[in-house]
């Protein structure tokens, strides 16, 4: 059965024990983590994403040249913008009437704003949609904390109600554009190949990215209560890896187009002496380049837009390194506005709302669908403890009591949460 085939099974029993009831929503957040929009933005931008780690201007005015280079915006800000507005278009066909607000990380619009707007303008129950589709401490449970400490920093919790939706790696929305771009980057490829005399060349896929310290993809996915081994030990990790591998099958499926493929990673930061997850995509092509290869499609797999780490990590430097080795070589399309991605979107909005439920909750891989509520402990913060919403043992944002000790799931959650 095709991993995109629409008869397989739309619940995972592993993860039904986090699914949330449906409730009666008033608006949703789109949250993510904002970016510089001109030169004098860009070090105040990178001391916000910097915040608590004692890094110097001078530091940062080092690794700010990408940004520099692009006149100081990054282009997350602007592709937000056209999200949000393709999320108003495609609830307003549907007849759905949720306002779609938006709150950033780390610039303007801030989420506390967002939220204390949200709040004076009416809305009590909210419900957020992040631009990141994995699990991992920076993918979900910082969101989940930056909701949390909005929250007790307004002086809002107990008076607005936020929760989440699940984390969309595997849902057919966000997979189906890559499958699409891998089949015209492998056709793409082919052809550079053909142009040049060499059709019947070597190709290989490498599916791209943001590396993360090793320890936070050791605690990605562990949790209290968890029953599954993740592959590599990393849900962040097998996340990936099970998505590619459902992509590939697709493409081999729809096209009979296929290749070796592999997971990269890139954008890394941080201490040079604290371990991060490799291989990166640099090295990755320089030894392919040794073996034999002479093309490479790059999918920029762990990514929602072509943000600065798309345009200037693969479109600049793998770019370049393809180029300089003499590699035919094209990169792949994130999911943007594409169709199929916003209209995911709201099919998961629509899960978790009363009025324009969509019972089936569909997955493209075994390890889906991911939870609404996470378990206690999940994608540890290991600076500290902080407010969190939308899990097990969350203290603010919903109201709902924690899972009763030492299961591990929730029986009742406050009457908000169901198991098969």
């Amino acid at each position: 059965m095709s991993p995109l085939d629409p008869q397989a099974p739309a619940v995972n029993p592993v993860t039904e024990a986090g699914r949330m009831a449906p409730k009666d929503y008033d608006a949703v957040l789109l949250a993510s983590f904002g970016g510089p929009e001109g030169q004098e933005d860009v070090i105040p931008f990178l001391r916000n994403v910097t915040r608590g780690r004692g890094i110097p201007d001078e530091r940062l005015e080092e690794v700010s040249h990408h940004y520099r280079a692009n006149g100081g915006i990054s282009p997350i800000n602007q592709q937000n913008r056209e999200l949000k507005a393709a999320l108003e278009a495609e609830l307003a066909a549907r007849g759905i009437e949720l306002p779609v607000l938006w709150g950033n990380r780390n610039w303007a619009p801030y989420i506390p704003q967002t939220l204390q707007e949200a709040y004076d303008a009416g809305h009590r129950r909210v419900l957020m949609l992040t631009t990141s589709a994995y699990s991992c401490y920076s993918s979900c449970r910082q969101y989940r904390e930056d909701i949390g400490m909005a929250l007790t920093e307004t002086g809002l919790d107990g008076k607005l109600e936020v929760d989440k939706v699940r984390q969309y790696f595997d849902h057919p929305g966000f997979v189906e554009p890559f499958v699409e771009g891998t089949a015209a980057g492998l056709a793409d490829v082919r052809a550079k190949l053909a142009e040049a005399g060499t059709p019947d060349a070597p190709v290989h896929i490498l599916f791209a990215t943001h590396s993360i310290p090793t320890r936070d993809a050791e605690a990605a996915g562990r949790c209290e209560g968890e029953p599954r081994e993740f592959e590599e030990g990393s849900a962040y990790v097998a996340q990936h890896l099970a998505n590619a591998a459902a992509v590939m099958d697709r493409v081999k499926e729809e096209s009979g187009l296929g290749a070796p493929w592999s997971l990269v990673y890139q954008s890394r930061s941080g201490a040079p002496h604290v371990p991060w997850l490799e291989p990166d995509i640099n090295d990755a092509i320089e030894e392919l380049a040794g073996k034999g290869v002479k093309g490479i499609v790059i999918v920029p797999l762990g990514f929602v837009s072509d943000h600065m780490e798309v345009v200037w990590d693969l479109d600049t430097e793998a770019m370049e390194t393809c180029a300089n080795l003499g590699l035919a070589a094209t990169r792949v399309p994130t999911p943007g506005t594409h169709r199929k991605f916003v209209t995911g979107l709201v099919d998961l909005i629509c899960e978790r709302t009363v009025a324009n439920n969509i019972s089936d909750r569909p997955a493209v891989t075994g390890l889906g669908p991911w939870y609404d509520v996470c378990r206690p402990g999940c994608c540890a913060n290991f600076r500290g403890e902080k407010p969190t919403i939308a899990g097990a043992d969350t203290t603010v944002g919903t109201g709902h009591d924690p899972y009763p000790a030492g299961t591990g799931a929730s029986s009742r959650a406050a009457g908000e949460t169901v198991q098969p």
